[in-house]
């Protein structure tokens, strides 16, 4: 990047930052959210038709929501309720924004997983957009007694310094904001120090072979070399989506629901009360 805030080492050999008109394939995400609209409706009429006691029985294991950078939970919630149409039970990260330090971030995380494993007598599932997902795995590495999965989208754990210069600019702007005195925001340790590191070898970390992976990428994406996001462990599966897109583009909320189906395999009745 040309602003030079992001540490050389995340950007290692091999991965490039999307040119500067990269950014022009993230257009597709007007369709997406057309193609979402869509599908929600026509959801909708065919559960009004569906008879009562007919719908998929629920999945025991929860599925954690984790939002990508500058996004929150809500970014997730047209996926959110998707999946649960079709008999996931799915929790929020209870992200507001995710501007701030990734080790902060990942402690953060932490906390909820074990929190919720706790309250559901289960292993959980995670489901991480972006930086969302990069998160997730460094969680599942380090705690494999909580995940039992991860699906990652778009997130470049190979090298998350392979974004778009716009992004870099993003990165700028906190570093600056963190300097001048506002907390919880990205430090410049966040970006190219010891911080920094540490959060690059906890999403590259050894995973147990019992903690499911799948990660999905684009060659469309326009935000981050979509070749940082194929994980050399993880089950890949390319679809077609903008970076943004993949938050709520059908196709990748079917992918997702495809990489959630071993959560399915041991299923109860279908609770109609039970909302997280």
């Amino acid at each position: 990047m040309t602003h030079r805030t992001v540490a050389d080492f995340l950007t290692p050999d091999g991965f490039v930052q999307p040119s500067v008109s990269a950014v022009l394939r993230e257009g597709s995400v007007i369709t997406e959210a057309g193609r979402y609209a869509v599908h929600a409706l026509a959801a909708r009429g065919t559960r009004r038709r569906t008879p009562y006691g007919s719908h998929p029985a629920r999945a025991t294991e929860p599925v954690l929501l984790v939002p990508g950078f500058l996004a929150g939970d809500s970014s997730l919630a047209p996926m959110s309720r998707t999946l649960r149409h079709l008999g996931f039970r799915t929790y929020r990260a209870d992200v507001r924004a995710n501007v701030g330090c990734t080790l902060a971030a990942a402690a953060q995380l932490e906390e909820r997983l074990e929190g919720l494993a706790q309250r559901r007598g289960s292993k959980v599932r995670i489901v991480g957009h972006s930086l969302g997902g990069m998160l997730a795995r460094g969680v599942a590495a380090r705690r494999p007694d909580l995940v039992a999965g991860i699906v990652t989208m778009g997130s470049p754990m190979l090298a998350p310094g392979a974004h778009h210069v716009s992004l870099a600019r993003s990165v700028d702007l906190l570093v600056r904001l963190n300097r001048a005195g506002l907390r919880n925001l990205m430090a410049a340790d966040c970006v190219a120090g010891s911080c920094a590191q540490e959060s690059f070898d906890q999403a590259r970390a050894a995973l147990p072979a019992e903690v499911d992976f799948t990660a999905i990428y684009s060659r469309r994406d326009g935000i981050v070399d979509w070749r940082a996001c194929i994980d050399p462990v993880a089950r890949p599966v390319e679809v077609r989506s903008s970076h943004l897109g993949m938050a709520f583009d059908p196709a990748v909320i079917a992918a997702v629901s495809d990489a959630l189906r071993p959560a399915a395999s041991s299923v109860v009745e279908v609770d109609r009360g039970e909302i997280a």
